[in-house]
């Protein structure tokens, strides 16, 4: 069976339909996911007993999707069953995001748990090099994206994000704890005419079997809504939200997206 750990957003609900059998839906208390109905609510500080109940329903694999804000720790609601895992917690609360899931990954997997990134629970979330839209990426396109991921890479070397916007080799945005809708809706009222790409990409060494980034039709809209002419994502490094509803709204709004084999 596989326990499915939940929070925000469209990439919970794809990977608890891509199963043959159904999910055992877990959510963080005050995280819990936008359409999913949660079997098991859980708090940081009881994170011991879930991992007890997880074994006595007969759980062998975990998967951590969705958007979650960091919870606060109330020492005083630990339990006993939690105990053993507060040097690591503590540690990881205080870690950037991919330090944090590294930790708590490693707490799932000393109980003897597998556990599977979204692209392996649901199959046919990521793409190959490509450009699978009508709207091609131009010469200056391409050498915003050099500069992108010389930008994403720097700022995922320090743990703060996954995504910029570029125009002539500028940074217009970089995505910070708000996230990649955020951003693109700091660039809403530009006072300029418009142009450059989203770039989206994993950080450099990121642990893949959780966070990796993703984009959806609402990302297609924001970057429409944003200016900006086209999305380049990783190949085989970005999640995509329904890949076919992806490349619609791309043609519908006439942005191109380009998945680019990671240079080196």
């Amino acid at each position: 069976m596989l326990a499915l750990i939940a929070g925000r957003g469209a990439l919970p609900v794809a990977i608890a339909r891509a199963q043959a059998e159904p999910a055992l839906i877990c959510a963080l208390e005050d995280n819990g996911p936008d359409r999913l109905d949660v079997d098991l609510w859980f708090r940081i500080e009881t994170l011991g007993s879930l991992i007890a109940d997880l074994k006595e329903r007969g759980v062998t694999g975990v998967c951590m999707a969705g958007g979650i804000r960091r919870p606060a720790v109330d020492p005083a609601a630990l339990d006993a069953a939690t105990l053993p895992f507060v040097p690591v917690l503590t540690s990881a609360l205080q870690a950037g995001d991919d330090g944090a899931l590294r930790a708590v990954i490693g707490i799932f997997e000393s109980a003897g748990f597998t556990v599977l990134p979204a692209q392996e629970a649901a199959p046919g979330l990521l793409i190959g090099p490509g450009c699978p839209t009508a709207a091609q990426p131009a010469e200056p396109h391409r050498r915003d994206a050099i500069r992108g991921a010389e930008i994403v890479a720097a700022m995922g070397a320090a743990d703060i994000g996954q995504a910029c916007a570029v125009l002539n080799g500028q940074a217009l945005a970089v995505e910070g704890a708000f996230g990649t809708d955020w951003m693109l809706s700091t660039l809403f009222d530009r006072p300029d005419d418009g142009g450059g790409i989203l770039f989206k990409a994993p950080k450099p060494d990121q642990d893949r079997r959780a966070d990796l980034p993703a984009i959806g039709p609402d990302t297609v809209r924001g970057a429409a809504d944003a200016g900006l002419e086209g999305i380049v994502i990783e190949a085989e490094g970005v999640i995509l939200l329904d890949p076919e509803a992806v490349v619609a709204t791309c043609d519908r709004m006439g942005l191109f997206l380009w998945s680019r084999e990671r240079a080196g």
